[in-house]
């Protein structure tokens, strides 16, 4: 099906003085066919038009929602890894890994290991993809994990003068590392390994003794 932007949009897809109303089965095909491509083809070999075609609209479509290319990667890498992967369930241990095993999972496939790498590389010559990569997807990712870990401060499991910023540095720089440099796979306990090696190091007595043996 083609989709064009002139289509009539769902009630509440209108927003007051914005012009054409914003078809959301648009972003759902495009994000579909970008992945498609960037498993096909890798970083290099996505073009707009490519995704266009393949997601039955048109390159200027395209254009008035993503700057460029690396925009759409950013915005396609923030739909699969997420905004705030780290969930509150009660369990400091538990959330730490979940939060993590996001980086795993990801970058475990085709487009992690093809496309971060890349994309990396033209955040230092484009200051506005940068902006857009921090703020859409590093920062609020970050952000997500120091509220773990304060939380596990809080309920006791965390040393409280344990240094926030390089917890956070050390849980995600082993995915982040092996990715970038590809010298050791991403393995499926990845995750699990790195949080019990980062707690090990900064955790109370009171969650050791409840972990000890536990098979964590």
């Amino acid at each position: 099906m083609y989709y064009d932007e002139g289509m009539a949009a769902q009630d509440g897809d209108r927003s007051p003085g914005r012009g054409r109303p914003r078809d959301h089965r648009i972003d759902a095909a495009v994000q579909d066919a970008t992945r498609a491509v960037l498993n096909e083809r890798g970083y290099t070999g996505l073009t707009l038009t490519e995704v266009a075609t393949r997601a039955g609209t048109n390159t200027p479509a395209l254009r008035r929602r993503w700057r460029s290319r690396q925009h759409l990667i950013v915005d396609t890498l923030l739909d699969q890894l997420g905004a705030a992967p780290t969930p509150d369930t009660g369990c400091t241990h538990c959330d730490l890994t979940a939060g993590i095993g996001t980086l795993s999972q990801t970058f475990s496939t085709t487009i992690g290991r093809r496309v971060l790498p890349a994309l990396v590389a033209d955040l230092g010559d484009d200051p506005e993809l940068e902006a857009e990569f921090f703020g859409k997807l590093f920062h609020p990712r970050r952000a997500s994990t120091a509220a773990a870990l304060r939380r596990g401060i809080d309920r006791g499991d965390i040393r409280a003068d344990a240094d926030i910023d390089l917890l956070l540095d050390m849980l995600g720089a082993t995915a982040y590392y092996r990715v970038l440099f590809g010298h050791l796979p991403i393995t499926p306990t990845l995750a699990e390994d790195v949080v019990q090696v980062v707690l090990a190091g900064v955790a109370t007595a009171q969650w050791r003794a409840r972990h000890h043996g536990s098979g964590h």
